[in-house]
């Protein structure tokens, strides 16, 4: 079996603290079940309290530069945005997996603030995926995303977890 611990990193990169306890502690619980599989942090990506004051335009700008310079360690990142890829759950553990493969050290996933991303961040990150059409708040996507995440180890595991229809 495949010790996936020495394979690669997982970043998950995101804006403004999580407020709502109840988000707090289920993102604790995927957090640590996902550090079962593999390494895992998430960075909270800082911004100067003044920016929540900016037109939405101007905040994105802001926002995005923080998270170019944030990833520069990154050896793949990938937007968690409405216009990426959608895939199954067993498809998205297939993806992971394919990036394991190529060899890939640090696969970072990032979510951006309550506007999306600024223009540059899209220019600049090419990989896209997509949890739904729906939009969802970006604290809840962190919920929703770890989630989704430790499914995708449990699939790649042959775990009970996921049970498919």
């Amino acid at each position: 079996m495949i010790n996936l611990r020495n394979l690669m990193k997982i970043s998950m990169f995101y804006i403004g603290a999580t407020q709502e306890q109840w988000l707090k502690e289920g993102i604790a619980l995927f957090e640590k079940r996902i550090r079962h599989y593999l390494p895992f942090e998430m960075i909270l990506v800082g911004m100067p309290r003044s920016s929540k004051n900016l037109p939405p335009q101007l905040q994105k700008e802001h926002e995005g530069k923080a998270i170019l310079q944030a990833l520069e360690k990154a050896d793949h990142a990938v937007l968690l945005d409405v216009t990426g890829k959608k895939f199954s759950s067993e498809a998205f553990s297939g993806y992971i997996q394919q990036v394991m493969n190529k060899g890939t050290r640090n696969l970072a996933f990032v979510i951006g603030g309550p506007f999306g991303f600024s223009d540059e961040v899209y220019h600049t990150v090419s990989d896209r995926l997509s949890l739904s059409e729906m939009t969802y708040s970006h604290q809840l996507v962190r919920l929703v995303f770890l989630e989704q995440l430790y499914r995708a180890f449990t699939i790649i595991k042959g775990e009970p977890y996921h049970h498919s229809g």
